[in-house]
């Protein structure tokens, strides 16, 4: 009895696991239709689900713009995937959107379905669509008439509108500014060219000039003849020679100016003048006239002596007036050019311009 009672247990096992193993593999293709009948142009869906194992390959019929004849697909089918089982199964569905504009009682055919290689079909539906009976004397039975509504105010409808305004503005300056320029026969851009540097001791030998010629001296104005005097020298010597002498005194200077060896014959010039500066400018000490002269020829004997070999020529910076005669026939061929076709611009923005406004206004 205990061996029967056993054999029976596994004869159950092996039942309930090929049932589990036949549900496993069982494959269902449903279609179902939302609405089986509807009015001419009015729209409908047909749901075609596929239940099947989770590891199965399906592929669903390719659908173009009719499902037959003049029952038609209005958009591509939407496919939804839900897993079941443990994501052992899966039930895919197909959601297909149709409608017709002829009224008739409509057989839809199965839908083949290949899963895993093999085919199978769903059931055939059936779609019934029906006409409207219209009275064509009295439309308004059906459609009452009604007040004409204006639409409400959006920014986003006159975008084009001020664009093309601000661009018709814009485009407009830029044509009067290029009409006045070529009339008046003047550069369309200035171009400002700045005056070359001059070399450091032409700059002193100006500026000593420059004192000589107001005699500052000979107002009574002895400190602030040999303070101009000296800053000038200080100045070039700054340039010329690469440390800063504004803030250093003068026989810190003339320490400096020792340890090169090319202003050894004008160093004693520079020392006796920075001695009498110094002495007019904190002693209050009252040099003589021609002490001043000499004073002068000595700071001019500096720069001299201790000037470049070579001093770079320096040309006058050309003038804007050149540039106008120098502006050739093709040049200004282009920009008229560049004129008209500014014209031809404004001119079809204003069109669209205009189009746009009657658009929204009427």
């Amino acid at each position: 009895m205990k061996r029967l009672r056993n054999i029976r247990i596994v004869l159950f096992g092996l039942l309930l696991g090929g049932a589990v193993n036949l549900q496993a593999q069982q494959v269902t293709v449903e279609a179902k239709i939302d609405s089986v009948q509807i009015l001419i142009g009015h729209q409908t869906k047909i749901r075609l689900q596929v239940s099947c194992d989770a590891r199965q390959k399906v592929i669903f019929p390719a659908l173009k713009d009719t499902l037959i004849g003049r029952v038609e697909l209005l958009e591509k089918p939407h496919l939804d995937t839900v897993m079941l089982d443990d994501n052992k199964r899966m039930q895919l569905t197909e959601t297909l959107l149709i409608t017709s504009f002829d009224s008739a009682l409509y057989y839809l055919p199965p839908f083949k379905v290949i899963v895993g290689n093999k085919p199978y079909f769903s059931k055939a539906l059936s779609l019934k669509v029906l006409s409207v009976s219209v009275d064509a004397k009295h439309p308004e039975k059906y459609f009452p008439l009604r007040e004409q509504m204006k639409p409400d105010f959006m920014w986003e409808d006159w975008y084009v509108v001020i664009g093309c305004s601000f661009l018709v503005i814009f485009l407009s300056a830029i044509g009067i500014y290029l009409v006045i320029r070529l009339r008046d026969n003047k550069p369309i851009i200035h171009i400002l060219k700045q005056k070359p540097k001059l070399p450091a001791d032409q700059l002193a030998l100006q500026e000593i000039d420059r004192i000589k010629q107001e005699k500052v001296w000979e107002q009574n104005r002895e400190k602030e003849y040999y303070t101009q005097l000296t800053n000038t020298l200080r100045e070039y010597i700054k340039d010329r020679f690469g440390f800063n002498a504004m803030e250093m005194t003068s026989n810190e200077i003339v320490e400096h100016l020792t340890q090169t060896a090319e202003t050894q014959e004008a160093l004693n010039e520079l020392k006796s003048l920075l001695q009498t500066a110094d002495l007019v400018k904190f002693a209050k000490w009252k040099p003589e006239i021609n002490e001043n002269d000499y004073n002068l020829v000595c700071a001019i004997e500096f720069v001299n002596g201790t000037k470049p070999a070579e001093t770079e020529k320096v040309q006058a910076p050309i003038e804007i007036k050149t540039v106008i005669e120098k502006r050739s026939k093709a040049v200004r061929m282009s920009l008229s050019a560049g004129v008209g076709a500014v014209v031809v611009v404004v001119i079809s923005l204003v069109a669209l311009l205009i189009y746009q406004l009657y658009e929204l206004l009427f």
